[in-house]
């Protein structure tokens, strides 16, 4: 049974691992290589060039400055916002709180492209199409956050809070000083995926910009799909991974947070 497991395991891993591999060994191809059938997994003479044809297809350096301003910009208010949002739901019961939470669940049902119009129209009115802050603005917040780490506060004893309460603990220094330390890892969980939703995101940038001032990688990618009316699926690929490697960089570093955040999670 545990020789059938491991099987198991490799295969799941194998199916969604290929993907990921196909892209990279594409990414080494010549045009012609990426055209047989069937086709090669492994190229015949791996071609490192594409990846500079696609950093030089456009402004890459400005495109991946802007994905990460906007990413990063986008977490840090995020953060700003969802924890003391989290810290009082969890902690205080007040008039309305069950409903103003249920407001924030309710915005989980609401697709992004139901709602794109009046934001648009709202930026547009306050002259922030075209700018890192607004496609900053539209995700300050995250309902999806708050719930994430309202679930992880109502896990810490109450004691704990009245004990610094006792000590004269002002409410901030709870926040940041008792309660952020022992979450940590679902706040470093959280941050991962509003890091990867955001760095990836193509709809709204598209919508919201006009011009090269402040639009991303994902749309700089998409820029070098067709080159004389033939896809050059090898160059997309290489522009693809250069896409993908910091999102694989910030997963190596945080994965250990991750599982703790999991285990901590399964235990409770």
């Amino acid at each position: 049974m545990r020789v059938l497991n491991i099987a198991c395991l490799l295969l799941l891993v194998l199916i969604f691992a290929m993907p990921f591999i196909w892209m990279i060994s594409t990414s080494l191809k010549t045009l012609p290589e990426t055209m047989i059938f069937p086709p090669e997994w492994i190229p015949r003479n791996p071609v490192w060039h594409n990846y500079a044809e696609a950093w030089n297809t456009g402004p890459f350096l400005h495109y991946f400055a802007n994905s990460l301003i906007i990413a990063v910009g986008i977490l840090a208010l995020q953060m700003l916002t969802i924890i003391p949002a989290a810290y009082a739901f969890a902690r205080y019961r007040f008039a309305g709180s069950g409903f103003l939470f249920s407001i924030v669940m309710v915005t989980l049902m609401i697709p992004a492209q139901l709602i794109f119009l009046p934001v648009y129209l709202e930026l547009s009115a306050f002259k922030l199409l075209n700018t890192h802050l607004g496609l900053i603005l539209p995700f300050a917040s995250s309902a999806f956050g708050i719930f994430l780490l309202r679930q992880a506060f109502l896990q810490i004893p109450d004691e704990l809070v009245e004990a610094a309460r006792l000590d004269q603990a002002k409410e901030w220094k709870i926040i940041l000083r008792l309660m952020v330390p022992l979450v940590k890892p679902v706040l470093v969980t959280f941050a991962l995926f509003s890091f990867i939703a955001h760095w990836n995101d193509y709809f709204w940038p598209l919508v919201m910009t006009t011009n090269e001032t402040a639009r991303t990688l994902p749309l700089g990618i998409a820029k070098i799909r067709e080159v004389e009316g033939v896809a050059t699926w090898n160059v997309l690929m290489a522009g693809n991974l250069i896409l993908v490697a910091p999102i694989l960089v910030v997963f190596f570093v945080s994965q250990r947070q991750i599982i703790k955040a999991f285990v901590y999670n399964g235990v409770k």
